[in-house]
C-alpha cells in the first residue's frame, strides 16, 4: 500500500510493478489486493495501463485500516488471545500479552500512509528501489539488443 501511495500520482500503479519493487510474489499481492479491494481500501483500473489507485487520500489511509482488511494478526499472545494458553485456563502474563496487541493496534491506527510518504528515509528506500528498476529494465532491453546483434 506504500508503494502504491508512493507511486499513485503517475497513474494507476501495476502489481507487477509493485511486484518487482518489493520482491513479493505477484500472487500473494494478488491475493492481497482482493482483499483490500473488498474493503474498499484501493480502486482497480481495468485496461491498457490499468492497475490500483487508493480510494482516498494517502492521509486518510490509515496502517491499522490496512492490516485489518488483509486480516493480518496484530496478536502477540501465544492462545490467539482466546485465554486458554495454560490447559485451557489464562496464563500469568496473558493481559500483559493482550494489552501489547492493542498498543500495536493502537499505535498504527495514528500513523496514515501520508505520514509515511513525508518521512525522508522512506523516501530514500523508494528512490532506490526505483534506479533498481530501471537499471533492471535497461539490463533486460539492452540484453535483448544483443542478442539481436548476435552472429547466427
Amino acid at each position: 500500500m506504500l508503494d502504491l501511495a508512493l507511486h499513485g500520482d503517475q497513474g494507476p500503479v501495476s502489481l507487477a510493478d509493485i511486484s518487482a519493487r518489493q520482491e513479493i510474489s505477484l500472487s500473494y499481492l494478488e491475493q492481497l489486493f482482493s482483499r483490500l479491494r473488498r474493503q474498499k481500501l484501493v480502486v482497480s483500473i481495468r485496461g491498457p495501463g490499468g492497475g490500483y489507485r487508493l480510494s482516498r487520500p494517502a492521509a486518510d489511509l490509515y496502517i491499522a485500516e490496512v492490516v485489518d482488511a488483509v486480516s493480518e494478526s496484530l496478536d502477540t499472545t501465544r492462545c490467539g488471545n482466546k485465554g486458554d494458553c495454560q490447559n485451557g485456563e489464562k496464563c500469568l502474563t496473558h493481559h500483559l500479552w493482550s494489552d501489547l496487541s492493542d498498543q500495536i493496534h493502537q499505535f498504527l491506527s495514528e500513523i496514515s500512509l501520508g505520514d509515511l510518504m513525508r518521512k525522508h528515509e522512506i523516501r530514500q528506500v523508494a528512490d532506490r528501489q526505483n534506479r533498481r528498476q530501471s537499471d533492471s529494465g535497461s539490463e533486460t532491453i539492452n540484453t535483448e539488443r544483443l542478442s539481436d546483434q548476435a552472429p547466427a
